[in-house]
């Protein structure tokens, strides 16, 4: 069945909901009542049907409302979209990557023509039809990587492997949370990570490099990622603070369940073929504390993790302000019942 997508606004008036179905395949982040960092890296193959993992790629209700967000923020800030002049391989790779795994997913929505090196891609959903010849960057309308990056939900980097580490060497982040890809590119793996708090002392991203450094190509793994948002806003970039920043002071015990939204990151890294480069993808998915309470086991574990959150994590997740409120409403959904392990959402 195609997927109904909806006209929505990220920013200005806000006009963003998940319908129930898009509540249930919510990739809620929490297995236990607590939370500490950890590498939770896991295969990313095929996953059940109608979850958000059952595709390379998830292609869901919000897309046109989301790619339309991101042009709006490209347009006011090109440099959202960068790629050093190394990688254009692994923008080529990106690209491939992408059109086949929409196309054979989605074929509904995506379709990809080939004739050697003359391909057409179809986008149905955005209407776009693009002739082009692959590997000669002029026959399309931008750069590959931001070419199709623009026609894809979530932000992406890309890491160049070499000097037996990852340099965060190209990206596009119009959706990231409290990030900004101008100030960190060419960052090896380390430097980006440097300001997560007490993990840095735990050896997790000692133990993430050597990870990701050993991924293969065709064998793709994931972890998940949060923070919590004020309003449905996709761009918290640090270049926009003065637009967003504010909006942690609004939230009152009389608004805080539509207004605060956990943010869960789904980050899927794939290993390019003809650059040997990953391809870090990092697709946000919103949803309102109203709208996970109408999974009451959601909301009770949510409840616990953010009473137990150690202060360096809401102070670096930049909830510190709000989290009495939040975890105020949430209390009144925590029974106090024993929650058994995993993310299902009852």
């Amino acid at each position: 069945m195609a997927t109904a997508f909806k006209q929505e606004s990220f920013r200005d008036h806000y006009a963003y909901q998940n319908s129930p179905a898009g509540i249930r395949r919510f990739p809620f982040p929490f297995a236990e009542d607590t939370y500490m960092y950890s590498v939770n890296i896991e295969p990313h193959g095929n996953g059940s049907v109608g979850s958000p993992f059952e595709h390379v790629f998830d292609i869901d209700e919000h897309y046109v409302g989301e790619c339309g967000d991101r042009a709006i923020t490209l347009a006011r800030d090109p440099e959202r979209c960068q790629s050093l002049p190394h990688m254009l391989d692994a923008e080529w790779d990106t690209l491939e990557l992408l059109m086949e795994s929409l196309s054979n997913d989605y074929p509904e929505h995506f379709q990809l023509l080939r004739e050697g090196n003359r391909w057409t891609w179809i986008n149905r959903p955005l209407q776009i039809r693009q002739a082009f010849v692959f590997g000669e960057p002029l026959t399309l309308p931008q750069g590959p990587f931001e070419y199709i990056a623009r026609q894809v939900q979530g932000d992406f980097v890309i890491m160049d492997h070499r000097e037996n580490n990852l340099f965060m060497d190209a990206g596009i982040a119009t959706a990231q949370a409290d990030w900004s890809l101008s100030f960190d590119l060419g960052m090896n793996f380390m430097e980006w990570h440097a300001p997560v708090p007490l993990a840095g002392n735990m050896g997790i991203f000692e133990r993430a490099l050597k990870f990701l450094m050993m991924v293969q190509v065709g064998g793709p793994v994931r972890r998940l990622n949060w923070t919590m948002t004020i309003n449905p806003r996709l761009d918290t970039a640090p270049e926009t603070y003065p637009e967003w920043g504010p909006d942690r002071a609004s939230v009152t015990p009389g608004n805080v369940g539509r207004k605060v939204h956990l943010r869960v990151e789904a980050q899927s890294i794939f290993r390019l073929p003809r650059s040997n480069a990953l391809l870090f993808g990092i697709r946000g998915y919103l949803a309102s504390l109203e709208e996970l309470a109408t999974h009451p086991r959601w909301a009770a574990r949510l409840h616990r993790v953010l009473r137990t959150l150690p202060n360096e994590l809401a102070e670096y997740k930049g909830i510190t302000r709000y989290r009495p409120t939040v975890i105020e409403w949430l209390a009144a959904h925590d029974d106090g019942r024993e929650l058994a392990l995993g993310t299902q959402p009852e």
